[in-house]
């Protein structure tokens, strides 16, 4: 029980999301199901979680990242006020071989959370810069999917 409670805090927070006020020109859903996630609770409220999960991308409106899969990490911290923040990285692989890299952040007790790339390989190395946002947008406990949206190159 307590590792399902903790898969869901930290999808509930990871990779990902619904519309800011950004002008996005690419969008997507970041579908991810669990791999390990273990909490270490040091009472009163302050807990520390980290998570690794299998990630999958789907977009209509940005083919070169459309079906890259690879691995999220993380770390989700939960503070004696109640508040929950977390960041990390994702890795993936395209079906031609060549790789992306991301970071992610999530501030403190916000819904919605930041993404940059850092690091591409072939059709992705014009993309280092690019930035959005993320939002949880269904999780299960196990599985999770992550609506995004940003700039693309």
């Amino acid at each position: 029980m307590k590792l399902t409670k903790s898969i869901i805090t930290a999808g509930l927070f990871l990779f990902f999301g619904t519309s800011l006020a950004y002008a996005d020109n690419c969008t997507g859903m970041d579908v991810q199901v669990a791999r390990t996630s273990e909490t270490t609770d040091l009472g009163n409220g302050h807990a520390i979680t980290i998570v690794k999960l299998y990630s999958q991308t789907v977009s209509a409106d940005c083919s070169k990242c459309n079906g890259t899969t690879g691995e999220c990490s993380g770390t989700v911290l939960t503070t004696p006020d109640g508040k929950t923040q977390s960041m990390g990285y994702c890795a993936r692989r395209d079906k031609d071989g060549d790789t992306v890299s991301s970071s992610w952040h999530r501030a403190p007790g916000a819904d919605k959370g930041t993404w940059k790339t850092i690091g591409g390989t072939g059709k992705y190395a014009d993309s280092v810069g690019d930035s959005g946002w993320w939002q949880n947008a269904w999780a299960d406990g196990v599985m999770f999917t992550n609506a995004w949206g940003g700039t693309c190159q």
